[in-house]
């Protein structure tokens, strides 16, 4: 069964267009990619003493589960070098699974939609650029509708 799931990417380490364009080539493997926002430079939220992010959103029309995605993408953080370390510190690569479908997800590990989805402009600008009318199955509001309920803040600015 195909669901079309919504990816959120970042990068502020190295080559971050290079890093955000591997990343979406390794996603084909998982489904066929039918969306990619623009590349926004965002300014670091929690963690601020680090470089500006670049982020993009990604829809993927996919056949796997959530656990089988986590885990691709996952594989695809370790295959471009991601280590973890410092929680919300400098990364080569993040994805992150914001919604999957229509589908609520509460798995150790693994919360779909995102939890912190709808509080983060770096977030909602370029998925409201792709998906303005998804909808979240928790919240009953659209992206459109999220992203403009935001206070002014953090800077997030299109590139390309």
């Amino acid at each position: 069964m195909h669901e079309l799931v919504y990816l959120s990417l970042g990068a502020n380490i190295g080559d971050r267009t290079g890093n955000l364009n591997a990343a979406i080539d390794r996603l084909r493997a998982f489904g066929e990619v039918v969306a990619i926002s623009s590349f926004y430079e965002t300014e670091p939220v929690e963690f601020t003493p680090q470089a500006w992010f670049l982020n993009c959103a990604v829809a993927l029309d996919t056949e796997k589960k959530p656990q089988q995605l986590l885990a691709g993408i996952l594989g695809i953080e370790q295959q471009l070098g991601r280590r973890r370390g410092q929680k919300k510190g400098p990364r080569i690569i993040d994805l992150d699974i914001l919604l999957f479908g229509n589908s609520i997800v509460d798995d150790p590990g693994l919360t779909i939609p995102h939890p912190a989805m709808h509080e983060r402009r770096f977030v909602l600008e370029p998925l409201a650029e792709i998906a303005p009318d998804a909808l979240h199955p928790v919240l009953q509001q659209t992206i459109r509708e999220l992203r403009n309920a935001l206070p002014p803040g953090p800077e997030v600015r299109k590139t390309s």
